[in-house]
């Protein structure tokens, strides 16, 4: 079956009006920016949204995603300033701000960044001792921060974080850290046992003061208690005499027959308690106790008398 030249014209003006209305109606997505060149010179940038351009004439340059990006960082070797070996990578967080510049100042925009990047952090932990560079990653993001968002300043883009990920010593490096740090633990376990042994011993020390003062001062008490008690005892002994001495002199004899009595009874219940004598031998009949007694009184009334007895 032939094609007649004039269905093989209409065949090919329509495949030519397809093309030229694909290249005429663009729509740039959300999140995008398409820059556009009129006979390979940069005119403008295309918003997201419906656009018409004329073919041939103008054309789409690049396609620049104008959202948040990760870069991911590769690992790499970084000498500290003391010499030690670590293994350093991390990520990169930027937003595109310029179409026009991200495309035209700079050929390899991610790898650009890469290698910037990389440069810088060799610069910052370069700078910084080893147990710096592991303590101090914030400094460190912060510095790497810094430096690479004036320098890609000028690629129309702005560099929101930058991250360390980690950063590895050698191995023969983290066994000595770990030896390290495990006498570091085990010094200030010692130095605490040592602290509170002290604590303990100086606590005990000042209960034992406090006891030995409460004691003190109780034993003063007792003794000025047994002190008063003496003196009261003393006290009611001498009124005791002065009136017997009283009653004798007004001529009372059973006053005298009284405290003689009393007297003698306590001076017996004394040497009977006394510990080292196992046998009392006194007259203990009462006939003989009341006959001293009598004989006493009759004493004191020839004394009292004045006459000789």
């Amino acid at each position: 079956m032939s094609i007649s030249p004039i269905s093989f014209l209409s065949l090919v003006l329509l495949l030519a009006g397809g093309i030229i209305l694909y290249r005429t109606v663009r729509m740039v997505p959300q999140g995008y920016e398409w820059t556009v060149e009129r006979f390979g010179k940069y005119t403008h940038s295309m918003s997201p949204g419906l656009h018409f351009l004329i073919p041939v004439i103008y054309h789409v340059s690049r396609k620049v995603n104008m959202m948040e990006q990760v870069l991911d960082v590769p690992s790499q070797d970084v000498i500290t300033k003391d010499n030690a070996v670590v293994r350093v990578d991390g990520v990169v967080f930027f937003q595109v701000l310029d179409a026009a510049k991200a495309t035209y100042e700079v050929s390899n925009l991610e790898i650009a960044m890469t290698a910037l990047v990389q440069t810088n952090i060799r610069t910052v932990i370069g700078s910084m001792d080893l147990d710096e560079s592991l303590s101090q990653r914030e400094t460190i993001n912060a510095q790497l921060l810094n430096v690479v968002d004036i320098a890609t300043n000028p690629w129309g883009i702005k560099v929101t974080r930058i991250e360390i990920r980690d950063i590895s010593p050698p191995q023969d490096l983290v066994n000595a850290m770990a030896r390290q740090m495990k006498a570091e633990r085990e010094k200030r376990a010692q130095i605490l046992e040592a602290e509170g042994s002290r604590e303990s011993e100086i606590l005990r020390a000042q209960g034992e003061k406090q006891a030995a003062v409460l004691e003190a001062e109780g034993r003063k008490e007792a003794a000025f208690r047994d002190a008063e008690a003496r003196e009261r005892l003393a006290q009611a002994e001498a009124n005791a005499t002065q009136m017997v001495s009283e009653a004798i002199s007004q001529g009372n004899v059973q006053a005298i027959n009284y405290f003689i009595a009393q007297k003698y009874v306590e001076a017996f219940s004394d040497l009977a308690k006394a510990p080292n004598q196992k046998f009392v031998l006194m007259p203990m009949e009462s006939s003989g106790l009341i006959g001293s007694i009598a004989g006493i009184g009759e004493l004191a009334k020839t004394a009292l008398s004045g006459k000789p007895s």
